[in-house]
């Protein structure tokens, strides 16, 4: 980092301690977009811990169409008696812990007579954004429809953190059984005994903060995951606080120490002129998926384009069944965004390698052995 960043930082980081989280804010999102003119402090109410900004803001978009017949529920035991024929787009919450979750889930229709469980794709947004913005920028609803694949999207509170991301960068949301990650497992598992979900096919993946958010999952509850997809994210324990945060964000850091070394197999997607989280962070995340799993054999790399002409370099590393249990996709000249994703959604390449598809083959072709 730059003696300019080091300075911002410095103050970011003296602006938070003494309570002013709104100026801190302001001089991060400045600091991350390069701009050298420090924001003077303003005056701001007490303030916790959820004021804490990690991102740069997204784009506003308006609300986008449904893209599925409307379905409104207050619990998905409600939902679930609604007709089987028909898709659904539920809205519900849940509680776990004293803490509470909005979300949004998609159900594909199923055909009569069919009682086969069917698998989940959890979703964590990033910064900034909410359920309905990422279904819509990704567009895994649309691709888990012919799949049949359930996909829930967890929405964090503002409560939590000001700006909505998952508060990837605390010790405390980085552990089996604590924070976040007991939230997200719980909610995990009701969402399971709903909708008599496949436990041997659960797939967890995130954008930016929820990318990072994702890696934790994969780490901390690899018996509730089967595989895992990170776009644009951090290694799980990458950063304990803000300042190591905006360090890793800013020039990469390795895979800390995050509560259990299990990982599992993965796929990871990061654009080499992201100057939102540097590309290095999804380097780590391979770095660290790699150093958990039997692999066997040289890697296969292969280089290609996109329909809007996007250069990628695919990396896949095999395991001992032949089985592709990580694949490094490396997007180049591509940003802070979700690749191939849809204008209707903030943070999206639209053209680029679609990882919305790319992530659900990945993810299917793995399912988790049962446990003896």
């Amino acid at each position: 980092m730059n003696h300019l960043f080091n300075d911002m930082l410095g103050e970011a980081t003296r602006l938070t301690r003494s309570g002013n989280l709104q100026a801190a804010t302001d001089l991060i999102q400045r600091a991350l977009r390069g701009e050298s003119a420090p924001v003077p402090p303003r005056p701001s109410p007490a303030s916790t811990d959820a004021d804490m900004v990690i991102d740069v803001q997204a784009r506003v978009i308006d609300d986008a169409p449904a893209p599925v017949r409307q379905a409104e529920a207050h619990s998905p035991t409600t939902a679930r008696a609604a007709a089987s024929s028909t898709e659904q787009w539920l809205r519900s919450s849940y509680a776990h812990n004293g803490r509470q979750l909005a979300y949004r889930l998609y159900v594909p229709p199923t055909a009569a007579g069919t009682s086969e469980p069917r698998p989940l794709i959890v979703m964590l947004h990033g910064c900034t954004q909410g359920a309905d913005d990422f279904a819509a920028g990704t567009r895994m609803n649309a691709l888990a429809r012919d799949a049949g694949v359930l996909v829930l999207y967890p929405e964090q509170t503002q409560h939590a953190n000001a700006q909505k991301c998952w508060n990837w960068f605390k010790t405390q949301h980085q552990q089996r059984g604590r924070g976040e990650p007991d939230l997200l497992a719980s909610l995990t598992r009701h969402i399971m005994a709903e909708h008599g979900v496949d436990a041997s096919r659960v797939y967890i993946a995130g954008l930016s903060a929820g990318g990072a958010m994702a890696d934790i999952m994969g780490r901390t509850y690899p018996d509730l995951f089967t595989a895992l997809g990170v776009h644009s994210g951090l290694a799980a324990g990458a950063a304990s606080d803000l300042p190591s945060a905006l360090g890793a964000m800013r020039a990469g850091a390795p895979a800390g120490k995050a509560s259990g070394p299990a990982v599992r197999p993965t796929i990871v997607f990061h654009g080499d002129a992201d100057t939102t989280v540097h590309s290095a962070n999804g380097a780590a995340v391979v770095q660290a998926a790699h150093g958990a799993q039997q692999i066997t054999g040289a890697a296969q790399i292969t280089q290609g384009h996109a329909p809007n002409r996007q250069r990628f370099t695919r990396t896949v590393y095999t395991a001992a069944d032949g089985s592709a249990t990580i694949e490094h996709w490396q997007l180049h000249g591509t940003s802070h965004a979700w690749s191939g994703g849809s204008p209707a959604g903030s943070y999206t390449a639209p053209g680029g390698v679609d990882a919305s598809a790319e992530m659900l083959r990945f993810f299917l072709s793995h399912r988790r052995a049962p446990a003896h």
